[in-house]
């Protein structure tokens, strides 16, 4: 029998974490390798979860040990520079106590840093894209409903 499955390209998933403190602040990090800043995640790897991929990139970026709350957003981007289309799934990370955010640590090779950033600064430091996902996720949290989004956009 031909497995067909083989030939089709891998379609892109990523999933991401979205963390506040108690004034609504959202924990953005800073790459190394790019010059916007991103929220918690990555990709999703062959036969992992998305919300496993949560746990694994907050574990490696973060040095925590949570386990993510409900789904927020999912949002389908179109191929793009030579990139297949994919699904950016976020969940809820909750409020972050002042002891895990003491307990944070960073990878040196992957982010330079982290902050709290207001709805303002994170405008100014996501990608236009980034910046409408977390911001359809701090309302999806506030309504309990999960948003759907094709590139962002509702």
């Amino acid at each position: 029998m031909t497995d067909y499955t083989a030939t089709l390209p891998r379609k892109r998933m990523g999933a991401g974490v979205v963390f506040t403190n108690q004034d609504g602040h959202v924990l953005l990090v800073e790459p190394t390798y790019k010059p916007s800043w991103e929220i918690p995640g990555g990709a999703v790897e062959a036969d992992e979860s998305p919300r496993a991929t949560a746990v694994r990139e907050v574990a490696e970026e973060l040095g925590l040990d949570v386990t993510p709350g409900q789904l927020l957003v999912v949002d389908w981007v179109p191929a793009r520079d030579g990139r297949t289309e994919g699904l950016m799934l976020l969940f809820d990370g909750g409020n972050l106590s002042p002891e895990q955010t003491s307990a944070i640590r960073l990878p040196s090779d992957e982010l330079h840093s982290w902050a709290w950033s207001g709805p303002t600064q994170a405008e100014e430091r996501l990608s236009d894209l980034l910046a409408r996902r977390v911001a359809a996720a701090l309302t999806a949290r506030t309504t309990s409903m999960t948003a759907y989004l094709e590139n962002g956009h509702a």
